[in-house]
């Protein structure tokens, strides 16, 4: 029941060595672009690697980039930052690492014309690259659900994007394409406990007319 693994699904960061096979990559993939996309533009690509020397080097240089940051950051923070940056570099155990990149969604902007103001110029430009974005979220949710329910573990991660171009050029990805996540996936070693989760009513607002 979809309900059952939305509900027990964790995010998985500490993984068994077990290889996985190229067919279940490939359908962890399907069950993710049968998300919703903007327009059914479907702008999402997938670059995967189960090479660990590629894995390894997108690790180091997540490391030498938190490294950098901790350098720039107050004295007594320094120590938390350096343990928060740690969470970054957690994808190097998986035995498979996707990285999902996106496309924004040009329309309007190739159609207005040069009279149109600037401020609904910039509202046009964020909602194209944002609908690029959600839809490629979308996919990627899917794949993590899909994932739990084959009895993988994976996670959704942004940090490792302190480094996105060493990423970006490890992976081989085009420059036409913007790096949404990074996706370490394999059997887990571990069975997170359930984080908390805010209520309903603290992220709730209904809006209603006078």
């Amino acid at each position: 029941m979809i309900k059952e693994v939305m509900t027990t699904r964790r995010s998985v960061r500490r993984f068994k060595p077990e290889a996985l096979s190229v067919a279940q990559v490939e359908e962890l993939i399907e069950m993710a672009i049968t998300a919703p996309s903007a327009s059914n533009k479907q702008p999402w690509r997938f670059f995967v690697t189960d090479e660990r020397a590629i894995i390894d080097q997108m690790a180091a240089e997540v490391q030498l980039a938190v490294d950098r940051i901790v350098e720039h950051v107050p004295p007594d923070y320094r120590d938390v930052i350096e343990a928060y940056g740690s969470y970054f570099v957690r994808f190097q155990a998986a035995p498979v690492v996707l990285v999902a990149a996106f496309r924004e969604l040009v329309v309007l902007s190739n159609l207005v014309d040069e009279g149109l103001g600037p401020a609904d110029s910039r509202r046009i430009q964020e909602m194209e690259i944002q609908s690029g974005l959600a839809s490629t979220a979308m996919a990627v949710q899917n794949l993590l659900l899909f994932a739990h329910s084959i009895g993988l573990g994976a996670s959704c991660m942004s940090g490792p994007l302190v480094a996105e171009e060493k990423i970006r050029s490890i992976m081989g990805i085009p420059p036409t394409w913007k790096v949404a996540v990074v996706v370490p996936i394999g059997y887990p070693d571990e069975e997170p406990e359930a984080p908390g989760r805010k209520s309903i009513s603290t992220v709730t607002r209904w809006v209603k007319g006078e």
